[in-house]
């Protein structure tokens, strides 16, 4: 089967990619393969009944399928340069949000009508945050929620079935470079293209590095941000996300000057567990229908680590820490802030007597165990900050669940027009190690669509 461009993987990065080649140029051949599921199938079997934990399914549809890992996220589109990955360093700043913003009038067109578009500038909380030694970041913030993010890539999911081929279910096994373009073998089925788009996220992250040794395309070393996803009463940080709805902070420590941040605000919403290559770590979703939400708020604090030589192996690590904790918890582990400071484990009675009603079935224990005391207090000094801005974070019954770990890929080298060494092997999204966020990913996959097309028609 010969395609004029081959698409690795259906998250955000390829769905805009796909969209915008069939915008500009409708009659190229455009094929799609995704290991995960369809939309529509993409089904977690925990109920928090019958099934409680993570069972370990051979697809996790919470990070894979068409929609990718975002498709279960709260759907926040952050339009800005200031988190969310480095594309900016190689399309430029204008650009990346001139691509943001396109991405946005997309989801608006696709079923996001009427959601808010959160901004901080101009916020009188950038001040008091400023005057704690915390720094709020810029952006405008685009809140979907899951079920009006399911909504947009289920109408781009219609838009796009029967302008492109969609092979569900289908992992890809190698990539290849022939002498007019790209070989891919999936199931043992052999495809052709003269253009390939990589954008596997971070689930395929060790699939992009065998890739990338396969091809002998350089790569550098990336990060991975390790810490807890936080549970609390809506009502602490009601005043910041009632304005903001998404808050980026960021705390330099005074004992080891490490940078800790708040990521992935979920305002009235729920913490999750996900499955990344078979290890069980933890993440958070809110919704933007006011009868699925909930009483608490969470959010998570991570500490980024870098590594130099001669340690290459960031994701290694935080795989490390996590297996860990699935280790001693089965899964999850959750912890009250009040035990963690007294230096016990906390046990199912306390959790069930503290003034919060956990959202995830989570074991209770002892992150003392699991997280390197480095980290560890660097999120407790955090902890402690964020009380002054929002009183009430710091009470012993606030939940801390753990690990979570957010891998990044190692960063791939690519050009300005997200093309590597090879001509016409693009590598996109947060598989290239460039993008964090679904804005960014998105963004990425707009450009090397534009860049094809552009290629195409000069020649």
């Amino acid at each position: 089967m010969n395609y004029d461009v081959i698409i690795v993987g259906a998250g955000p990065g390829g769905i805009f990619a796909a969209y915008e080649l069939m915008q500009l140029k409708p009659e190229l051949k455009v094929g799609v393969f995704e290991s995960g599921h369809r939309l529509e199938q993409r089904r977690c079997p925990i109920d928090g009944k019958k099934i409680k934990s993570c069972i370990k399914c051979p697809t996790c549809s919470i990070m894979s399928g068409f929609g990718g890992a975002g498709a279960f996220s709260d759907g926040k589109y952050n339009i800005t340069n200031d988190f969310g990955g480095s594309l900016y360093e190689y399309i430029g700043k204008k650009t990346a949000l001139d691509l943001m913003n396109y991405v946005d009038t997309i989801n608006m067109k696709y079923g996001g009508e009427g959601t808010k578009l959160y901004s901080t500038a101009g916020s009188k909380f950038k001040t008091i945050c400023i005057q704690n030694d915390l720094h709020l970041l810029d952006a405008s913030v685009r809140h979907l929620g899951t079920d009006i993010n399911y909504v947009v890539l289920e109408n781009l999911y219609h838009h796009l079935k029967d302008k492109v081929d969609f092979y569900f279910d289908t992992h890809v096994d190698t990539v290849r470079k022939t002498d007019d373009g790209y070989e891919i073998i999936a199931k043992d089925q052999t495809y052709t293209c003269k253009d390939c788009i990589i954008s596997v996220g971070r689930i395929g992250s060790k699939w992009m590095e065998s890739v990338c040794k396969q091809l002998d395309i350089p790569t550098k070393s990336s990060r991975v941000d390790i810490g807890v996803r936080v549970e609390l009463p809506a009502e602490v940080f009601a005043h910041l996300t009632d304005e903001l709805y998404e808050s980026k902070i960021v705390y330099r420590t005074e004992t080891y000057g490490d940078k800790v941040r708040t990521f992935c605000m979920n305002p009235k919403g729920a913490v999750v567990s996900e499955n990344t290559n078979g290890i069980i770590t933890v993440n958070g979703h809110s919704y933007e229908d006011p009868s699925r939400q909930t009483a608490n708020t969470n959010f998570a604090l991570l500490v980024a680590k870098n590594f130099s030589e001669p340690f290459k192996d960031s994701n290694g690590y935080g795989e490390s820490i996590a297996r860990l904790s699935n280790m001693l918890g089965g899964g999850v582990i959750v912890q009250r802030f009040g035990d963690l400071i007294r230096g016990r484990r906390s046990t199912p009675s306390r959790i069930e007597e503290a003034f919060i009603t956990p959202t995830l079935n989570a074991t209770p224990g002892d992150l003392s165990l699991v997280l390197p005391k480095r980290i560890l207090d660097g999120i407790i000094e955090m902890i402690y900050a964020l009380d002054k801005v929002a009183p009430g974070t710091a009470n012993d019954d606030t939940l801390l669940y753990g690990v979570e770990v957010k891998f990044y890929n190692m960063e791939v080298e690519v050009n300005e027009k997200l093309e590597s060494r090879y001509k016409g092997l693009y590598i996109i999204g947060d598989g290239s190690g460039i993008t964090h966020s679904l804005s960014h990913a998105s963004a990425s996959g707009v450009h090397v669509a534009r860049n094809i097309v552009q290629t195409d028609t000069l020649e």
